[in-house]
């Protein structure tokens, strides 16, 4: 029989499709995203493809549910309660400044209003001390607010509740009986750390997300049982690993990022198949443009990131965002050309979608310069509108006062500028070369772009990887089960015990065992990763740096040397170093299917290649068209050419030569290969 594993991933445009049999090829799909209901587009794309729901062994989703609550302010109104004394913490939240001499500087928008947060007595000491006892009393007031004024979700964040979180834990059993239905965070639960603020701010945008994302999972786990799904659904998170739905409804601030950071875990999976350990990974599709690195073979991680100026403090794969895609807008601002950030979505959509959209997107663009063709979508299952996409692109030219041509060509030189800006982000400005990494590109927009801002950044290869368009939800399938546990561990490391640091990794190893195991995964599927954040006595913050099992002290302070010398281009061997965190991420193997794709090792002698006009550099060159599935692992072919398949568009411009390796990636590179 038959089984298959199946991963969905949510865009602004497409909902992607990625499904992987037991015993056949992988296949896939993508359908329209659907706004008004989400889990509306990922059922009509599943039951496409798969006949019988029940079928489905494995089912993982990535979802932009509660990023866009958040980005889009649309989350829940939230109460919250912290320790007496300390009410305005949040609202004054940190004074330094990133960019000191910029003169209309505001600071964020906290999403909890001052008349929102209150106080109570209780209160526990730096050492665990219990100074005050959580008093019902303290909290009744609050709970007859958030009952009158119809609030649903209540963030908790106590004075040194990472360490000693009895109290936290005592409110919400109160707020609990009280108040039944109400989303209740807990500070602790989410961010096991000290800074009050950041972990105030953590906590209040789970609660935020929380009834939203919960809202949204409980209708698609329902819709997906009613079709007759029997499996467990997942989601992805933004660590890159999995955990189950009804995990994601509790902490939702994990899975916040779920969607990008698909395709930098595919990413970590092909390092390893194509020896190319380096990869600069950018996912360019309707509405945005993300890019993550590879580095060594591993995702490039962070332990606290920030959304639009609030601090999170979670494990996160290190990905840079920008609102540049195939929707993205063309407009003139004074006479002066800007693209995006605005998208046009999948209602209407571009143009030449011939939704009623009227305005020039970088879709649009590229179809007017005959990059794209009126089929090359979705393998010709949607049409384009050339009429549509031509009014759009010469009207506004016409008020630019530019030819439709260059001006076409100038929407994809901003575009490509704004993303390659982005790139330097990510490699230059922190002392990466980019010219050391591969380029691989994906997404639906992604591979039309990919060769352009290879040139921008001088990176010799660009790798396309087979299904571009949904690699993000492939990469949803190489994952595993993941839970993430930080423990306080304040101590010089000159006096730090190391039977106390090995006990603190067995407590956080049995707790992440019985997480995974409520998960159904079995004790010889699971393994433990270790870290500490360390640094150098009187440093603020810190350097995580990743330890073996029964790692000597020695060797962890010898460790860190080394990376603070790789990071910072320094290091200190005779200055005191000190311990702060202890962490440990638990992961269960979850079962995968083998890859059965198979890659002809022939050209086809007699292949005829169709050929379509279009313009680069501002002339006309008779480009070849050729399938995707009709490359062998002997092509090669010089561009300019045009690559179609059913998820994306591979455009290779004049100067640059195509190839195909041993797994059926596409390689561009400078010099042909052969």
């Amino acid at each position: 029989m038959t089984t298959y594993r199946v991963s969905a991933d949510i865009g602004g445009t497409f909902t992607d499709i990625v499904v992987e049999p037991s015993d056949a090829p992988v296949f896939l799909g993508k359908v329209p995203t659907t706004p008004d209901n989400p889990a509306r587009g990922v059922i009509d794309g599943v039951k496409g493809l798969i006949g019988d729901l029940k079928d489905i062994e494995f089912f993982v989703h990535g979802t932009t549910v509660g990023l866009n609550a958040f980005l889009e302010r649309k989350g829940e109104r939230v109460c919250m309660i912290c320790t007496r004394g300390h009410g305005d913490s949040y609202t004054i939240a940190r004074g330094n400044r990133h960019s000191l001499y910029e003169l209309r500087y505001a600071k964020p928008a906290q999403l909890v209003a001052r008349r929102d947060v209150h106080e109570i007595s209780a209160r526990v000491t730096a050492d665990g001390e219990v100074l005050n006892p959580v008093v019902k009393d303290d909290l009744l007031p609050i709970i007859d607010k958030v009952k009158a004024e119809g609030i649903s979700a209540v963030a908790v964040c106590l004075l040194h509740a990472y360490a000693y979180p009895e109290h936290e834990l005592a409110v919400r059993a109160i707020l609990q009986a009280e108040l039944p239905g109400v989303s209740v965070t807990l500070s602790h639960e989410i961010a096991r750390e000290w800074r009050e603020y950041e972990r105030a701010s953590t906590a209040v945008m789970n609660a935020y997300v929380a009834p939203v994302v919960e809202r949204y999972l409980k209708t698609l786990q329902d819709e997906l049982s009613a079709e007759g799904l029997d499996s467990t659904v997942h989601i992805m998170k933004s660590s890159g690993g999995v955990n189950s739905a009804e995990a994601g409804m509790k902490h939702p601030v994990f899975s916040l990022l779920s969607g990008p950071v698909g395709g930098t875990i595919a990413g970590t999976a092909m390092a390893g198949r194509v020896n190319r350990p380096n990869l600069l990974c950018v996912d360019m599709g309707g509405t945005s443009f993300d890019l993550s690195l590879v580095v060594d073979g591993q995702a490039n991680t962070t332990l606290e990131t920030e959304l639009e100026g609030l601090p999170l403090l979670m494990s996160i794969v290190d990905i840079e965002t920008i609102g540049t895609g195939g929707g993205s807008i063309a407009w003139l601002d004074n006479g002066a050309m800007r693209v995006g950030p605005h998208s046009a979505g999948s209602q209407p959509g571009p143009a030449c979608y011939g939704r009623g959209g009227t305005q020039a997107t970088v879709t649009d663009a590229n179809l007017y310069l005959g990059r794209l063709g009126n089929r090359s979508l979705l393998a010709g299952e949607m049409s384009l509108d050339t009429d549509a996409c031509a009014t759009a692109i010469e009207l506004l030219a016409a008020e630019a006062g530019l030819d439709p041509m260059v001006f076409a060509e100038g929407i994809l030189a901003i575009s490509n500028a704004a993303m390659a800006d982005a790139m330097r982000t990510i490699t230059i400005s922190q002392g990466v070369d980019p010219r050391d990494f591969t380029l691989v590109a994906f997404g639906g927009a992604g591979p039309m772009a990919a060769v352009f801002l290879a040139s921008e950044l001088d990176v010799e290869e660009v790798l396309i990887p087979r299904y571009p368009g949904t690699f993000s939800a492939w990469g949803m399938l190489r994952t595993d089960l993941r839970k993430d546990y930080t423990q306080n561990f304040f101590s010089s490391a000159a006096s730090c015990d190391p039977a106390s640091l090995e006990e603190i990794f067995q407590a956080l190893a049995l707790e992440g065992m019985e997480a995974l195991r409520d998960e159904g995964v079995a004790h010889s599927k699971v393994r433990f990763e270790r870290s500490v954040d360390m640094r150098y006595t009187g440093q603020e913050y810190t350097i995580n740096v990743p330890i073996a099992e029964n790692s000597a002290v020695a060797d962890i302070v010898a460790s860190f040397h080394q990376l603070h010398q790789r990071r910072f281009g320094h290091s200190t061997e005779a200055s005191p170093v000190e311990f702060v965190n202890l962490r440990l991420t638990a992961l269960g193997e979850l079962a995968k299917h083998p890859d059965l794709n198979v890659i002809p090792h022939t050209q086809d002698e007699t292949l005829v290649l169709a050929k379509r006009e279009a313009i680069f550099n501002g002339e006309k060159h008779q480009t070849p068209v050729i399938p995707r599935s009709d490359l062998a692992l002997d092509s090669d072919f010089a561009g300019p050419l045009i690559i179609e398949e059913q998820s994306a568009t591979t455009i290779v411009p004049p100067g640059w030569f195509v190839s195909l390796d041993e797994a059926g990636n596409i390689l561009v590179s400078r010099r042909n290969k052969s």
